[in-house]
């Protein structure tokens, strides 16, 4: 049996039967659909809201490893740098210092070098400043890694031209003076003993007998030698790296301008010519064109303990000979 529907009307105050029609039914059939799809959007809102969907775990799990992993990044990248400045230290402080090269320029890490075209496409990402920074510190640790290879390259050069250095520096005295007893006269200011005026003496001045060898104290470059006003008889050596020596007032002359000499090779004989009093050697060292002390350069052919007597030999002696 068909049920019949009323609606009350209050202008008649009465009940009013409802007509059933098609377009009453579509018209109720759409507003229970439309609340019922209303109500699911509500629903699902709230539960995607609420709870993740499998791909935001996966998601998520993801950027949770990524993080994990950067943070195992950061701090092996902390370790390297710690082995890096290690390096850098031992470099700067300890390699220079012995082969006298200049330290290491400090590296900054150019982060105008970093926002170039190649990062553009980052630049939106949430993420751009993790990339930024992971970036920024993997291009440190490499200008690192370049420089501290390029300064072992250098520091290779370095050895080399320090062994060459060392055979080149006037390093033992010129004649054999094993007794250290033919020190004449050392560096410093002494009395001339022709003019009997107090002078500079820019050597040492050694006695020996006539024919006595004269040996190069470095190797070196015969840049002159002959006669020369005052020094008699004279051998001058460049050995390069800032340094040469003089041999003066010899009997004769043993090399030839242009000669490559070796440390210990004979150059000459000891004589008496030019302005001299007595046959003995006059030896000189020059740093750059400046006299220094030969004395100082004693230490290939001079144990610790003759080293301090020569020192004191050289300070005492006063008769200079030329």
């Amino acid at each position: 049996m068909k049920k019949n529907h009323f609606k009350y009307n209050p202008e008649t105050l009465s009940f009013e039967k409802i007509e059933s029609s098609v377009a009453n039914w579509v018209k109720v059939l759409f507003t229970h659909l439309l609340s019922g799809i209303g109500l699911s959007v509500i629903v699902l809102s709230l539960v995607y809201s609420l709870v993740d969907s499998p791909k935001e775990r996966i998601l998520k799990n993801e950027i949770a490893t990524m993080e994990a992993k950067y943070r195992e990044l950061s701090r092996r990248y902390d370790a390297m740098s710690d082995v890096m400045a290690d390096l850098r230290e031992r470099d700067n402080h300890l390699y220079r210092i012995i082969l006298e090269a200049d330290s290491m320029p400090e590296i900054m890490i150019n982060e105008n070098a970093l926002t170039n075209d190649s990062y553009d496409e980052y630049m939106d990402l949430s993420s751009f400043d993790v990339i930024f920074e992971a970036s920024a510190r993997a291009d440190y640790v490499e200008q690192l890694i370049c420089q501290q290879s390029s300064s072992y390259d250098e520091l290779v050069d370095l050895l080399h031209d320090k062994e060459r250095r060392l055979q080149c520096i006037p390093a033992i005295q010129p004649i054999l003076n094993r007794n250290l007893k033919q020190v004449a006269s050392g560096f410093g200011w002494r009395i001339d003993p022709v003019f009997h005026t107090r002078r500079m003496h820019q050597g040492m001045d050694y006695s020996a007998n006539r024919g006595t060898p004269v040996y190069a104290t470095g190797d070196g470059t015969v840049s002159d030698c002959g006669y020369m006003q005052g020094y008699g008889n004279t051998v001058i050596i460049n050995h390069g790296f800032g340094y040469s020596t003089m041999y003066a007032h010899l009997q004769a002359i043993k090399v030839k301008r242009g000669q490559r000499v070796t440390r210990a090779q004979v150059i000459g004989n000891v004589g008496s010519t030019g302005k001299s009093t007595g046959p003995h050697l006059h030896y000189e060292v020059h740093y750059h064109g400046t006299p220094v002390n030969p004395v100082n350069y004693y230490f290939l052919d001079l144990s610790p303990a003759e080293y301090d007597k020569m020192v004191q030999i050289a300070g005492n002696a006063g008769q200079v000979l030329d």
